[in-house]
């Protein structure tokens, strides 16, 4: 059970509800980045400094930004037939920006080390080898020495997940998690009075609504508040990575992994299986996911990332 005075340092520093809190706090832990005993050591060490907020100006971009490449975006869901919507598409996608633009505010609030995203207008489904289109730093501009991606997660995140052959074509994977909940975007509509200037008074028109319906309709919406957004690591290309890189823990029947570092491939479940010497209807399942979409790739869960203030000075220098 999660101390009280902890949730509430975590809802005070983000002004977050307790659950949300909670929900982070959570994660962090089943990430493998913190144990219970070392809560303050991960809060003030990892957490805190590697957070930032982004605004409505942040906001406003990364959605403008999202929507240009939303007509040319493949709507199928990765590893599944499901069909997104125009609207999910453009969530989804303006999250994604989100995670890019946090790491543009970390860069230059925590090292004074400007980039320019690479966000083009097109079809941005197929793989970029960079999220980075310009460094500026110490009186200089150029493109980056090094191809790097950026993955975005919500709180509930706890898995860095590269699949197919992406790991084989960027040199590092920052992992960032951004504060959106599913209403990001109806939040942000309410705070620019698209439903009050828009909406409601058309339904009001058309005799759908009245003005104290309308009313309550727009109280109820989710304020829009600045997002924060947790550089939880990276993880650079390799080729050292050990085979079977998992840890977890076997249960009566299943066995479920807490923690991978390396690449994933076809039949690596089955072999855990045997390892662990599993009853025939006895599964390995991945902590929270259960299975992915893909059994090829490279995953590493959050503790098994690079986050420390060496790491980052190492990593920008590469830039």
């Amino acid at each position: 059970m999660l101390a009280g005075k902890n949730i509430k340092k975590v809802a005070n520093l983000l002004s977050v509800t307790r659950e949300e809190a909670e929900v982070i706090i959570t994660k962090a832990k089943e990430g493998g980045e913190f144990s219970s005993e070392d809560f303050d050591a991960w809060f003030s060490k990892r957490f805190t400094p590697n957070l930032v907020f982004i605004d409505e100006t942040g906001y406003t971009k990364m959605c403008v930004n999202a929507l240009k490449t939303v007509a040319t975006t493949v709507a199928t869901d990765y590893g599944s037939s499901r069909q997104r919507d125009f609207g999910q598409i453009w969530a989804d996608k303006t999250r994604g920006y989100l995670g890019e633009y946090a790491f543009k505010l970390f860069l230059q609030q925590k090292w004074n080390i400007d980039i320019s995203l690479n966000h083009e207008e097109g079809d941005l489904e197929n793989f970029i080898l960079s999220d980075i289109d310009h460094v500026v730093g110490n009186g200089e501009e150029h493109k980056p020495k090094i191809d790097l991606s950026i993955k975005t997660t919500k709180w509930n995140g706890i898995w860095l997940d590269i699949p197919g052959d992406q790991f084989n074509h960027s040199d590092a994977f920052v992992f960032v998690k951004v504060g959106t909940g599913r209403d990001h975007l109806f939040a942000f509509f309410k705070h620019i009075s698209v439903f009050k200037d828009k909406i409601f008074p058309k339904g009001i028109e058309k005799g759908e609504l009245t003005h104290e319906e309308a009313q309550k309709l727009f109280e109820d919406l989710p304020p829009f508040l600045n997002i924060p957004a947790y550089i939880a690591g990276f993880t650079l290309r390799e080729t050292n990575y050990q085979d079977l890189p998992y840890g977890g823990k076997k249960g009566t029947k299943h066995y479920t992994i807490h923690s991978w570092k390396g690449a994933v491939r076809p039949g690596d479940l089955e072999r855990i299986k045997k390892k662990e010497n599993l009853s025939p209807s006895g599964k390995v399942q991945f902590l929270n996911i259960i299975r992915f979409a893909h059994d090829r790739g490279y995953l590493f869960n959050t503790g098994n990332l690079l986050w420390e203030k060496k790491d980052w000075r190492n990593l920008i220098n590469s830039l």
